[in-house]
């Protein structure tokens, strides 16, 4: 890498499908098919930690729908 380059932490978007399933996607790359841009955008590692604090309930939406949390159905 020669001094005149300015190297630039990659920005990211977080990304989720029908079923709610949170990712990152580099946010200069097309989005594939099924997901969609959420809305949130950073580092990797805030992206990362946007979701953690987002995405607290792993299954998938499908599967939330017919089996509730075990706190709404005590």
């Amino acid at each position: 890498m020669s001094q005149n380059e300015i190297v630039t932490e990659a920005t990211f978007v977080v990304v989720f499908n029908h079923e709610e399933q949170y990712s990152i996607w580099e946010s200069d790359r097309e989005l594939p098919l099924g997901w969609t841009a959420e809305g949130f955008s950073g580092s990797r590692q805030a992206c990362l930690d946007y979701i953690d604090k987002t995405w607290t309930d792993m299954r998938p939406k499908s599967l939330r729908e017919v089996q509730p949390t075990a706190a709404a159905s005590a």
